[in-house]
């Protein structure tokens, strides 16, 4: 046998990686940012991904700099630590989600995560039971799908209505729950479509959950982002009608996602979870997993207390006129429509007219055709579930997203139906 054959070697690989890798945002936007034409000396518009702290005028505050080169100064945060999180940690964050409910949380809710993905992996193992399925949106975040897919979790999407504002459509909720749902998944403010929902919406949605016998997850990652005329309402405030998961983290709204720091919190003023077991299996988990990195954790504190409002209200601000000029300038281009302003998150979803287009067929062509003639990066409607449609970041500076756009729309005249 030659040495470089594989025949005698027994090993098996988990096959199932490549797949669902391959429906992540991450896997999608890999495969357009490699059709890129390097030979184009314009620079990439990233279009793609929410991540704005790459541009200076989404920089985090210096509370929160200061903070973390404080804790790690103090030698206090060095060692191992209790795998739910430093208790300080866990008190603080319970506190700073406190504001914004009708009841207290005590650090005994907060269990401390590698950012908001690793939340959304720790409480989908938890609910993946033999037989489980859970309730996703569409369109959604395909992190969910990958990793119920991974833990063989079966998935059930109902739709969201973009006529409506994205509401959830709570008939076809009902008539896809049977009585091994586990949960329903609801992202506010919404990440891919940018929406915000109403107090009255998300009671109607917990009273719909408690009818089913189900949990609520709410991924509030992008908390306080809003920028619309509806207010941030957290699915907490809906604790006493039905149990509520909330996942979140200091992602977003401090502009930091690289700290990797999120929390998944148990908003059940009745106690149902622990009667259920579900706090149980989630520390159980929890103890199977790597550790958010420690010094991080001991600056959650003073992070949290010390931000100021000024901060907030200039991401805010950023945010409205950046998402305004999208808005607006998608409006001038051709084969593409928005049937709503954004109200809230980093991202928008509009609407390709594959039919006014010639030699494109979807939106995945769109998008990689759009990458090497125009070096200009945007997420195909088809990796969160919507054929033919495109999810935007405005979350970019302003500068760069006019020219992104600007750009779109050269592209889409050239390649327009001749009449």
């Amino acid at each position: 046998m030659e040495n470089g054959s594989t025949e005698r070697w027994r090993v098996r690989v988990n096959e199932r990686l490549n797949k669902t890798s391959e429906t992540t945002i991450r896997g999608t936007l890999a495969k357009i940012i490699r059709n890129l034409n390097k030979d184009d000396p314009r620079p990439t518009v990233p279009l793609g991904h929410g991540d704005p702290s790459k541009f200076p005028c989404f920089r985090t505050t210096p509370v929160a700099e200061d903070a973390i080169v404080d804790a790690v100064r103090s030698a206090k945060f060095n060692s191992y630590i209790p795998s739910v999180g430093i208790l300080p940690a866990r008190r603080a964050i319970a506190d700073y989600l406190s504001r914004d409910l009708p009841y207290a949380l005590s650090a005994d809710d907060v269990y401390l995560a590698l950012g908001c993905n690793q939340a959304i992996e720790l409480i989908l193992t938890v609910l993946a039971s033999r037989g489980a399925n859970i309730l996703l949106p569409r369109p959604g975040f395909p992190h969910y799908e990958a990793r119920a897919e991974y833990l063989q979790l079966e998935v059930r999407h109902f739709d969201l209505n973009p006529e409506k504002g994205w509401e959830v459509d709570l008939e076809s909720v009902e008539a896809l729950a049977d009585e091994n749902t586990a949960a329903i998944v609801i992202i506010n403010p919404g990440n891919p479509c940018g929406s915000v929902y109403t107090h009255q919406h998300l009671k109607k949605i917990a009273e719909t959950a408690r009818k089913l016998g189900i949990l609520v997850i709410a991924d509030e990652v992008y908390h306080h982002l809003t920028f619309g005329t509806n207010p941030f309402v957290p699915m907490g405030a809906f604790g006493s009608i039905v149990p509520v998961i909330t996942l979140g983290s200091i992602s977003k709204r401090w502009l930091v996602p690289g700290w990797r720091l999120g929390w998944l919190v148990t908003c059940d003023p009745n106690g149902i979870l622990r009667k259920l077991g579900v706090v149980e299996c989630i520390v159980g988990c929890i103890e199977m997993t790597s550790d958010p990195t420690t010094f991080i954790q001991g600056a959650i504190p003073h992070i949290l207390e010390k931000s100021g409002e000024e901060f907030f209200s200039k991401t805010i601000d950023t945010l409205r006129v950046a998402a305004c000029t999208c808005y607006d300038r998608i409006k001038e281009i051709p084969c593409i429509i928005c049937p709503n302003k954004p109200e809230g998150s980093m991202f928008v979803m509009v609407k390709l007219n594959i039919s006014s287009l010639e030699d494109i067929n979807d939106d995945v062509e769109f998008c990689l055709k759009l990458a090497k003639e125009e070096s200009v990066i945007v997420l195909p409607g088809t990796a969160v579930g919507m054929r033919n449609w495109l999810r935007v970041t405005f979350a970019i500076d302003l500068s760069t997203l006019e020219d992104g756009l600007e750009r779109i729309k050269g592209f889409c005249q050239r390649h327009a139906k001749k009449k």
